[in-house]
């Protein structure tokens, strides 16, 4: 029997669905994973509903799925995850194909206790999930409705998880959860993120630590600290702040104010040179004025973030801003965002410029046969989501570090010659 997965969304999605598939396989003795939907027996879709794209996403990843009944030897489908919690009963009635459905609440505490998991990336790059929920409530966001209170997953499970995904090839880490700046408070009464990064970097064998989704307002002296300290922990930071208008920062629920967001970034800047920030941001919010998108692109312009995203605004049913005043025309949001990604183009290729002779550790990740060239990534870039550097020469193994001089820069990405200490 062949099991065929597909996992949609964020991280924290992909973790749950590796150990999910693990489950499965213990359940149906002798079965095996295929990367062709059209083997599969079984197939498995963890879904996203976080917004409108998202959702319509999961659903044409089902139907497109559900045909394999027809053409392939398809005879279960099964659909898990936030689509599932979120229209549970319109699901079973709107979707028949589906056979067997699992909501969030039916299987992640389970699995968040679960070690075993199946690759379902880089062997090499894999993500830990640390803590599960938010209690932030944000205005735009189902996301505590649907993953429920913030949770932290206990430092001994996760350093023994940790362990035998570095057991399993893993030399790069990167912890996620909804909100990492909190781990530990519910459980040791206090906020121990740089307590685990500590204990992490001492695993034989890991090599780079990275950290998502942190909070701005929770970012404490002793995390700064230990990213600033520990030589396994990427001076890489996500900062998702959302956006810089107190207004509309207010209106969002953030707890953070746009002085407050300039003091932080400073500190960081200040105690760890070095450090790549990344943020994420939302435009087109419900009253979002001229006035506070041009203070937006103030913000972009002084704070020069090395990475950065934006999203139009969703509007999410059962959250607060649903039902706000002032809802912004699609074409206002994308005309909006366009101009904000025009800008932090500017500063991305200016900031690439200012690595030109820089020489920096980088991770093999793959090999582009087109242009003859190897695929590599800095500290300075996440997976997937973030700049590539490329070098020139003969395939290499995709999971070694080697040291990189920046000779060149092709648009957001850096090309690079090896130096002769790479290893």
């Amino acid at each position: 029997m062949k099991l065929y997965l597909e996992s949609l969304g964020c991280d924290k999605n992909r973790v749950d669905s590796e150990k999910l598939l693990s489950e499965l396989l213990e359940k149906y003795e002798g079965s095996e994973v295929t990367l062709d939907p059209s083997e599969a027996d079984i197939a498995i879709v963890n879904t996203c509903s976080f917004i409108g794209p998202a959702k319509e996403e999961s659903i044409n990843t089902i139907l497109d799925l559900a045909e394999y009944k027809k053409s392939g030897r398809l005879k279960k489908l099964i659909v898990a995850g936030c689509l599932v919690e979120r229209y549970k009963d319109e699901i079973r009635k709107e979707l028949p194909e589906i056979d067997e459905i699992a909501s969030v609440k039916d299987y992640v505490r389970r699995l968040d206790s679960q070690m075993k998991r199946v690759e379902s990336g880089e062997r090499y790059t894999r993500y830990l999930k640390i803590a599960e929920g938010c209690d932030k409530y944000c205005s735009y966001c189902i996301i505590p409705r649907l993953r429920g209170h913030f949770r932290s997953i206990p430092m001994d499970m996760v350093l023994e998880e940790a362990r035998e995904l570095v057991e399993d090839g893993a030399k790069e880490l990167i912890l996620v959860a909804q909100e990492t700046t909190l781990y530990g408070t519910d459980l040791y009464g206090k906020k121990s993120l740089h307590l685990l990064l500590h204990a992490l970097s001492e695993i034989e064998g890991l090599v780079w630590i990275r950290v998502l989704y942190c909070y701005p307002e929770e970012i404490e002296l002793p995390l700064i600290e230990e990213l600033r300290d520990n030589p396994k922990v990427c001076h890489y930071l996500d900062l998702p702040i959302q956006h810089s208008s107190d207004r509309i920062l207010k209106a969002m629920n953030r707890k953070t104010r746009r002085e407050e967001l300039k003091e932080k970034i400073a500190l960081l800047r200040r105690e760890i040179p070095d450090i790549c920030l990344r943020t994420t941001l939302i435009t087109g919010f419900p009253g979002e004025t001229e006035e506070d998108f041009q203070d937006v692109l103030s913000f972009i312009t002084e704070e020069r973030f090395d990475r950065l995203g934006v999203f139009p605004y969703s509007q999410e049913e059962g959250t607060p801003a649903a039902s706000m005043e002032n809802q912004i025309p699609e074409s206002v949001k994308n005309k909006r965002l366009s101009r904000i990604m025009e800008l932090q183009q500017e500063i991305a290729f200016q900031k690439a410029e200012e690595q030109r002779g820089r020489i920096l550790k980088a991770l093999i990740t793959g090999y582009d046969e087109e242009e003859g060239r190897v695929i590599l990534r800095s500290y300075m870039d996440s997976p997937e989501i973030d700049s590539f550097i490329f070098v020139k020469g003969p395939e290499r193994v995709s999971g070694e570090f080697v040291q990189v001089k920046v000779v060149d820069t092709e648009g957001y990405d850096l090309i690079g010659e090896y130096c002769e200490s790479s290893q």
